[in-house]
């Protein structure tokens, strides 16, 4: 079995689109499946191998919420050739760095090493794509890590667990809702079971992707992927992702948490938007530009009436998350100023808003908002992990590699009507949840 070099209408050759200033990006299709993509960068002799599987915690089946980031955990716990622990371990022995992550949409494994050690880390990614081993005893261990975790990151931070209601809120049907490290009480019972099961439906080559940035050409991945990749065998063909959607939402809602740990009064706003896989043509790019006008930086009108002329805040921002397979959202936050209640923060940031949708905004700070995107997306190339990083998210959540490149040419696109449009459209206050964190007073310690 071997790699088969091809084009599909999935993953676009670079022969589809071509950035001008960008990578010289290759794609190839193993036959078992995998995609994989070489992104050439010989500046230095390192690479980044990432595997990214086409499966997040909004995949979850209901009630094993969090087993997403716990298979992440466990893919750690070692093979009949790695011992449990040891993978980590082995990396940084060879001087390379490793670490994986979990998101709604995917889950991504990814070792940063010097050139000579890619057919180390390749073999080693291969190896534990099919050979996983979990013993009842690690499972349990690794179980109560994270636990440990969602104590230290939600549970003892008021501010997570504001944001975790507001998402609960925000999302009435689809699994966006649901934290990714999972509710605490099904977190506590997820078994060796449910990570096995969860691994042999979704972790399998034709449901990944290989992505290798740095100093290699296509030719020497594919020998290597040959060897390594090729003998995994294919999993089962899956449903296509078909999760729960959105009803319409005909109401504002609020979340209010009062907590001893707030420090400061503090207030959020979510709008339920498309992200860029489902939003109409042109939207989302628009949507990148409204956002960076009004709550980009200390140069945003947000920020210049809260917290410069109005004094009302002490910090003010926001901005387009864009990436879902499914929705992206817009979130407006600030920090009132002392003295200051929630409805003048909320009248303010309303009004900010409201001028823009009624009498638009200067093409200045379009293209302002504009040159700077594109001035990230260039500097971008200049970062192997962040090259890597761009195109296995990008496709593991449906985009196609022309979709990548074509991005600075879509911004250029976008004109201050459609500015005007889309904040009309999508800052719709019943597809919104408004939170607020209010610092609760400390009881006083009993007297003995």
């Amino acid at each position: 079995m071997g790699a088969l070099l091809t084009t599909t209408k999935a993953i676009n050759a670079k022969d589809d689109a071509k950035s001008s200033s960008g990578p010289e990006v290759t794609y190839f299709k193993m036959e078992n499946g995998l995609d994989v993509v070489v992104i050439p960068d010989h500046r230095a002799p390192v690479v980044t191998h990432m595997v990214w599987y086409r499966v997040g915690a909004a995949d979850e089946a209901p009630g094993v919420s969090g087993i997403a980031h716990f298979l992440e955990h466990l893919m750690f716990k070692g093979t009949d050739k790695i011992a449990p622990g040891e993978f980590s371990k082995i990396i940084a022995r060879n001087g390379g760095e490793d670490n994986a992550f979990t998101s709604q949409d995917v889950t991504a494994y990814f070792q940063r090493v010097a050139k000579e050690h890619l057919p180390l880390v390749m073999e080693m990614e291969a190896d534990r794509m099919s050979n996983l081993k979990l013993l009842e005893k690690d499972v349990l261990t690794e179980r109560d890590v994270i636990l440990e975790e969602r104590r230290s990151r939600v549970e003892n931070n008021p501010n997570s667990l504001l944001g975790e209601q507001i998402s609960a809120s925000l999302y009435l049907s689809h699994p966006y809702g649901i934290p990714v490290i999972g509710w605490m009480h099904e977190m506590a019972k997820l078994s060796r079971k449910d990570a096995l099961e969860h691994y042999e439906n979704y972790y399998a080559p034709n449901n990944a992707i290989l992505i290798v940035a740095g100093d290699v050409t296509s030719e020497e991945v594919k020998r290597l992927a040959d060897k390594f990749y090729a003998p995994v065998k294919r999993g089962p063909d899956l449903p296509a992702r078909e999760r729960p959607m959105e009803p319409p939402h005909v109401s504002p809602r609020r979340v209010v948490l009062e907590d001893e740990r707030a420090g400061k009064l503090a207030w959020q706003r979510h709008y339920l938007a498309p992200s860029y896989k489902t939003a109409p043509k042109g939207d989302s790019e628009a949507l990148e530009m409204l956002m960076k006008v009004a709550t980009g930086g200390t140069t945003s009108r947000l920020y210049k009436k809260l917290v410069v002329a109005d004094k009302l805040a002490s910090s003010a921002g926001g901005g387009y998350s864009a990436s879902g397979l499914d929705y992206g959202g817009l979130y407006i936050y600030a920090i009132p100023s002392k003295g200051v209640t929630i409805e003048q923060i909320e009248s303010a940031i309303d009004e900010v808003f409201e001028k823009i949708a009624k009498d638009g905004i200067s093409e200045l700070e379009l293209n302002r908002a504009r040159n700077a995107y594109i001035a990230d997306y260039v500097y971008g190339n200049d970062s192997q992990s962040g090259l890597a990083r761009r195109y296995g998210f990008a496709l593991a959540t449906g985009w196609s590699i022309q979709d990548i490149e074509s991005y600075p040419e879509r911004l250029k696109k976008v004109t201050v009507e459609d500015l005007k449009r889309v904040a009309a459209k999508y800052l719709d206050i019943n597809s919104s949840v408004t939170g607020v964190l209010i610092p609760k007073p400390k009881k006083m310690a009993e007297k003995k």
